[in-house]
């Protein structure tokens, strides 16, 4: 029989990929609304925040990201019923629990949830496009050039945009004006720094070693394919980092929820719970967490400290301003127990 952190693996593992294609999808659904006439007028009149707008990148685009984060919230309350231990009331009478989605702190809690990450998609992506556009001036870029790097150019067969900037977020919109300036330098040193690149597309490594043996930079068309591969690759990242980060929030938030449900069905103290700090367990647990592993909490509300300084009250919370050191690509979990013996020796008066 599997244990509960492989139930929450194999869940993760289902719904990663629906979360991801969510915003891949909607990415898509931005740039294939474009009119790119209208992003060029505007860069001609050096508009950058009329040509952002012209973008329309906007949270209603993200609905069916929204929706898969419903369904990984839902998903992760559901689990948690499954596996809740036996409860009863203090007279001893046995508590049937269900995850009630509908209820009203659940549905708060995926409202923020959601809300969060859509806000910070929306923002993230205005602000690096933002950043392309001033940088593409600073290059000496015309309107249309800009443009294209923006939104992509369509690929002949299958009429989609592809290789622009939309999509990425502001460190990566960084990392590709970085090595196109490193890849035109025709500096050897800085153009290597390419080749060290995770996100590259290695069959292009000849060209640019070639282009490193003579000293000189890339011509223009073969680094605007490399640029092109690059972003979109960048962008695949984005969309996987946000779905391991954000079904994992998710699912970790109706868990807690489902306990707390739980408690308040059985008509139980908080007190009688106590909450254990259980890290993934391998070398790539963050340092932070692997300090907090086995650590113990009592009650719902009390918060686990990291080394950093940061607060949360489980694995992903970022309700007591945990930042992305602490949340990003997290495999942590909570285990938690009840001591009903406690309860029944609190009734007898001990």
């Amino acid at each position: 029989m599997a244990t509960l952190r492989q139930e929450i693996d194999a869940l993760l593992d289902r719904l990663e990929p629906t979360v991801a294609a969510a915003f891949r999808e909607a990415i898509d659904d931005i740039k294939s609304n474009i009119v790119l006439r209208e992003v060029v007028e505007r860069l001609e009149r050096r508009d950058i925040e009329g040509a952002v707008e012209a973008l329309n990148i906007e949270g209603a685009a993200f609905r069916q990201l929204d929706e898969a984060i419903r369904q990984a919230y839902n998903a992760g309350g559901s689990l948690a019923a499954e596996w809740m231990p036996r409860l009863t009331d203090p007279m001893g009478n046995r508590v049937v629990f269900r995850w009630d989605a509908r209820n009203q702190a659940a549905e708060a809690q995926l409202r923020d949830i959601s809300s969060q990450l859509i806000t910070g998609v929306v923002e993230d992506t205005r602000t690096a496009v933002r950043e392309a556009m001033v940088e593409g001036y600073a290059q000496g870029q015309g309107p249309r050039t800009i443009a294209l790097d923006i939104v992509g150019r369509q690929n002949r067969i299958t009429g989609k945009r592809e290789g622009g900037f939309v999509g990425l977020n502001g460190p990566q919109t960084a990392l590709i004006i970085r090595t196109r300036d490193n890849l035109l330098s025709g500096e050897p040193a800085r153009m290597r720094k390419y080749l060290e690149l995770k996100t590259r597309d290695k069959r292009l490594d000849g060209v640019v070693r070639r282009a490193i043996e003579t000293g000189k930079p890339l011509d223009a068309q073969t680094l605007e394919k490399l640029l092109a591969r690059l972003r979109d690759r960048n962008l695949r990242l984005r969309g996987e980092t946000i779905a391991r980060t954000e079904t994992f929030m998710s699912v970790a938030a109706a868990r807690d929820t489902a306990y707390r449900q739980a408690l308040a069905k059985a008509n139980r103290d908080e007190s009688l719970v106590t909450r254990i700090w259980r890290s993934a367990g391998d070398g790539r647990v963050r340092h932070t967490h692997m300090v907090l592993n086995a650590q113990e909490v009592t009650g719902m509300d009390l918060p686990f400290q990291s080394p950093s300084g940061a607060l949360l009250r489980y694995p992903g919370d970022t309700s007591l301003g945990a930042g992305p050191a602490e949340i990003i690509n997290c495999r942590c979990s909570i285990e938690y127990n009840f001591d009903f013996a406690e309860a029944y020796a609190r009734s007898r008066g001990r």
